[in-house]
């Protein structure tokens, strides 16, 4: 990974038409003319990855597709601005790390590991605001959109927080960089990628590769669309259609396969495995009743959408106090299911997509040195939704390598 991105050709914004879709998640900016002026200044900036990285990672993902890899991406729910961090991340990599070589050396495949960083700094909320004691202010969307402060002030949009946003990614690749001066042995080179929900910070960093003319998401690898914004005819997908990179898209409970099919045909019409990736969160307690059909008609259709099981946000719990958590024997059990289905289809489960931390916080319940209900106000520290610690992200991996060892099934049922 390079440490100073080379820059490569801006791309002029194209115009927008009076039928373009509306974007779903997307802030209320109090004064459009600053707006302007923050788009213009991240325009102008080199973009935070080259593209020729984020062709290697879509090649690999390609493998992946072809079932002779995994995909493991792992990091915070939300990143946050400071030192403190950027102080974190070496940590979060060497868990993701350490995690994607246990569950290779399992499986017997290479694991790609891809962060959640560098740009992980806006978050979708089910709420567009938030009340307190009787008071109503905007909800908090992430640092490159707000401060967590219940304050006026702190809540209130400010878009020369994605020019922030821009400065914290590139310092985390940075400090990415000079943890991997090369790759020993066959370790996979580490990649980055973050959920595309800032259509003004993505576009502006859209950039046109040198050597071949075609339009690269400069900001980051891979991105992915969120269950909120996935519409197919949405402009969260329209702006991913338009872009090179490897492009994830959340699939939840309530996903159908006739929308899996819309989003493949408008995402991936070529069918180039390593394009595009399902990620399913469906809830261990949901994933058996709706996954194998949509896997079944994907597959049939022809489509080599690679598939990552995100076993975090189905499987969300509110503590009687109040207290967002996880309870890892959830996440197990969703995962062992993901794997299960895919072996009696005989498709491949290509990968896990975690929110974990290098931290020993306490935030979702269990774990061989388990934490409890009564823990979790110890050490909760995270900015938007609860994340694995090391060691209970390490307990997830041990599981992972055990079924992804247990090798293919006997192969696709009838009418599969």
């Amino acid at each position: 990974m390079q440490t100073t991105p080379e820059a490569i050709r801006p791309v002029a914004r194209p115009a927008v038409r009076a039928t373009a879709p509306r974007a779903a998640q997307q802030p209320d900016w109090p004064d459009r003319a600053q707006l302007r002026r923050v788009t213009e200044r991240l325009r102008g900036l080199p973009g935070l990855v080259r593209p020729e990285d984020t062709a290697r990672l879509r090649d690999r993902l390609a493998a992946a597709a072809h079932g002779r890899a995994l995909l493991l991406q792992g990091g915070h729910c939300a990143e946050t601005f400071g030192a403190d961090a950027l102080g974190q991340v070496p940590a979060v990599v060497a868990t993701v790390r350490r995690t994607a070589g246990i569950i290779a050396r399992g499986a017997a495949l290479p694991v790609l590991p891809v962060g959640r960083m560098a740009g992980q700094y806006a978050k979708p909320r089910s709420r567009p605001t938030e009340v307190r004691d009787g008071y109503e202010l905007p909800s908090y969307r992430g640092d490159a959109v707000n401060g967590t402060a219940f304050t006026a002030q702190d809540r209130t949009p400010d878009p020369w927080r994605m020019a922030t946003a821009y400065h914290h990614s590139a310092q985390t690749l940075r400090t990415i960089a000079a943890q991997e001066p090369g790759q020993a042995g066959d370790e996979e080179p580490f990649h980055v990628s973050h959920e595309a929900l800032l259509l003004d910070y993505e576009r502006a960093l859209v950039r046109a590769d040198p050597a071949t003319g075609r339009r690269y998401a400069a900001s980051g690898h891979m991105l992915w669309i969120g269950e909120r914004t996935r519409r197919p005819d949405g402009a969260h997908v329209a702006f991913a259609a338009g872009v090179e990179n490897p492009v994830g898209v959340k699939i939840g409970p309530d996903a159908t396969a006739d929308e899996l099919l819309a989003l493949a045909g408008v995402l991936d019409p070529d069918r180039r495995p390593g394009r595009l990736v399902f990620i399913t969160r469906m809830g261990a307690d949901r994933i058996r009743h709706v996954l194998p059909e949509l896997v079944s008609k994907v597959h049939a259709s022809g489509s080599p959408a690679l598939w990552v099981c995100d076993p975090m946000h189905g499987n969300t719990r509110v503590t009687d106090d109040g207290i967002k958590t996880r309870w890892v024997r959830d996440i197990a059990a969703e995962v062992q299911a993901f794997v299960e289905i895919h072996r009696e289809l005989g498709t491949h489960p290509g990968g896990l997509h975690l929110e974990l931390t290098g931290a020993d916080v306490t935030e979702c319940v269990g774990g061989s040195e388990p934490v409890r209900t009564a823990d979790l106000d110890r050490n909760y520290t995270t900015a938007c939704d609860p994340r694995l610690n090391r060691g209970q992200a390490l307990d997830l991996a041990f599981l992972a390598a055990h079924l992804w060892g247990k090798g293919p099934g006997p192969g696709p049922r009838a009418g599969a």
